[in-house]
């Protein structure tokens, strides 16, 4: 489980990447289009050199891993056995919970984007502190909460923040 996980968020975060690069080099490009000074010709120029460049190699891992640490919901198709299948997450605090319904909050530790209610399937692998725990009733309101719905099996993973 740990590794289907693993390899699909891998997946997930590389898609994000590489989605938020081509956003960021069309924008680099696009801003100043209008200018013809030599100047601003080179500066652009290197902005885009420099964007092209983002998450490629070990280098870059650093700003890769902050933008997955910012996203709080996401959707990717990926490519599987069967043709496309969608895997999502959802990130934030657990607002409640009641029978198969978890409502949350997505955010970061600075920002809010929307509350959400998740229904949860039956047979949901669901971790508490690094704990496997038998139901969703054991998540209490306020805890950190990672909710992964991949192909075939959906992953609730929440942790008590510290102070």
């Amino acid at each position: 489980m740990v590794s289907f996980l693993r390899r699909h968020l891998t997946l997930f975060a590389v898609s994000a990447c590489s989605i938020a690069v081509g956003i960021g080099i069309s924008s680099i490009t696009t801003a100043g289009a209008a200018s013809t000074s030599k100047a601003s010709h080179a500066s652009k120029a290197a902005h885009v050199r420099k964007a092209s460049r983002l998450g490629h190699g070990r280098s870059h891992m650093r700003e890769l891993r902050l933008l997955a640490s910012r996203a709080v919901e996401g959707d990717v198709v990926v490519s599987t056995a069967n043709g496309f299948e969608t895997v999502s997450f959802e990130r934030g605090l657990v607002a409640s919970v009641s029978g198969q319904q978890l409502t949350m909050t997505e955010q970061t530790k600075t920002a809010t984007y929307k509350t959400v209610t998740l229904t949860i399937p039956a047979g949901t692998v669901i971790r508490d502190n690094g704990a496997k725990l038998s139901s969703l009733a054991s998540l209490t309101q306020g805890q950190r909460v990672f909710v992964f719905t991949g192909v075939k099996r959906t992953l609730v993973v929440a942790r008590t923040p510290k102070g």
